[in-house]
């Protein structure tokens, strides 16, 4: 279980995270880089002492071996006076019975340092006793040792200040790139309930971010939609309650004003009953839409021709049809698991529509076919007045009507029957489609299989 903790604990600095990271990935780099050049420095150094070691060794061997042919006095005198040329390092020599030829003076130096490389070679001298010398050369490298030393701390500083360096530079530039950011900041707190058509720009547009800008504006695009509808909504609500609130309330204030007789009161109240019944329907259609935009789905049951469905509906609607003068033909089937009484309460939201509106003498078609997709298009068709290609995109939101279906409204329907369409096929994960052009209608939504 994660700790619960307050926002401004928690959170963290990109830019100081970001520096911190870097730094210590630049002193990981350049150390490891140093410690590795460092190293191959060591046995370059270690091989040329070795080099030099037996190069002075070698030296040493012909300077006594030419020397002996003047006798011991003569090889003592002639490594005495070579010896200022051997400082930091001492040499021995000893005669072929082992007694001591010849030595350097010890300093105090030589004797407390760690950092001796010691070389014994026998020297031929044929001139002398036993024909051959032994010699111990020992050098110092005390001083290369300190050398290494402080070049090993020079390099744990530039490590140190490399990383110093690049946390400061980049914790400074991360910072300046997230400027835009703190902008956006600054641009969506300044947005309010009161200008929701205020959207983020960038001064400097960055490509990391003009999706995140995009997306941000199509939500503000779709939340401006959305108020903009709910206000629409409520005034829409507003104006379909207020009339037969009107009606009921006139009504019952004319019944109270005098007295009436049974019969007048039994009129008054058949009336308000009425007004009622469509306020029931209004509010019933309202629970609804609620329902499907909570994510009520469809309860499907066995497979049904949607073609049996839609005749039942049309014999529903036989008397309005014959009332209007307008046809009515199915074309196409399938069998397609359905909640059943959601699907007709479409058709017959469909059917209607399109018999209010159909020209009179014509057909409407109830067309079902399979979609490319998988999905069922259950269509209605009318031949009327052509509507408007703006109005197309609403004809599904609630309240709405077309400017040339003014004409028609009346008391039975208050503009949320194809919302409820709109919801049904949401409830059967479809979608709505419309299309008008030519005197020719084309109302449906599409079902998926389930």
């Amino acid at each position: 279980m994660k700790p619960v903790c307050p926002e401004a604990i928690c959170s963290h600095s990109i830019s100081r995270r970001l520096s911190r990271k870097l730094a210590v990935f630049t002193m990981v780099v350049l150390g490891v880089l140093f410690a590795t050049t460092w190293g191959m420095v060591k046995v370059l150094l270690v091989e040329r002492g070795k080099a030099d070691l037996a190069a002075r060794c070698d030296l040493i061997s012909d300077v006594v071996s030419r020397a002996a042919f003047g006798g011991e006095a003569a090889v003592r005198s002639q490594l005495l006076s070579d010896a200022p040329m051997r400082a930091n390092t001492r040499l021995e020599v000893w005669r072929a019975d082992g007694s001591v030829l010849f030595a350097d003076y010890v300093s105090e130096t030589l004797q407390r340092s760690e950092h001796i490389a010691v070389h014994e070679f026998t020297i031929p001298t044929p001139a002398l006793p036993g024909g051959a010398v032994t010699a111990r050369y020992s050098v110092d490298y005390s001083h290369d040792a300190q050398m290494g030393r402080r070049w090993a701390w020079i390099l744990v500083g530039v490590t140190l200040a490399a990383g110093a360096l690049v946390s400061l530079g980049t914790r400074w530039h991360v910072r300046r790139g997230l400027s835009p950011l703190r902008d956006l900041a600054a641009q969506t707190r300044a947005i309010s309930a009161r200008d929701l058509d205020r959207r983020l720009a960038l001064t400097d547009p960055a490509e990391e971010l003009l999706p995140w800008v995009t997306q941000f504006n199509a939500l503000m695009d779709r939340l401006q939609q959305a108020v903009q509808q709910l206000e629409a909504f409520n005034a829409d609500v507003a104006h379909e309650l207020r009339t037969p609130l009107a009606t009921l309330i006139g009504e019952t204030e004319v019944a109270l004003s005098r007295d009436r007789d049974a019969a007048s009161l039994q009129d008054t109240l058949a009336s308000n009953l009425e007004e009622m019944q469509r306020l029931s329907a209004l509010v019933n259609d309202m629970l609804f839409l609620s329902q499907a935009d909570r994510g009520a789905v469809a309860r499907r049951g066995e497979p049904v021709s949607l073609a049996e469905l839609a005749r039942q509906v049309c014999e529903f609607h036989e008397a309005t049809l014959e009332d209007a003068g307008v046809g009515l033909r199915i074309d196409g089937d399938a069998q397609v698991a359905v909640d059943v009484p959601l699907v007709k309460r479409a058709l017959s939201n469909l059917v209607g529509n399109a018999t209010r509106f159909a020209t009179r003498g014509s057909t409407v078609v109830v067309a079902i076919a399979p979609e490319s997709d998988g999905q069922f298009r259950v269509q209605v068709e009318n031949a009327g007045e052509t509507i408007a290609p703006d109005h197309l995109p609403r004809l599904f939101d609630r309240f709405f009507r077309a400017d040339t279906a003014r004409c028609c409204e009346d008391a039975q329907h208050h503009g949320l029957g194809l919302a409820i369409v709109a919801a049904i096929a949401r409830m059967h994960a479809g979608r709505t489609v419309a299309e008008s052009g030519a005197g020719t209608t084309r109302v449906g939504f599409t079902l998926a299989a389930a």
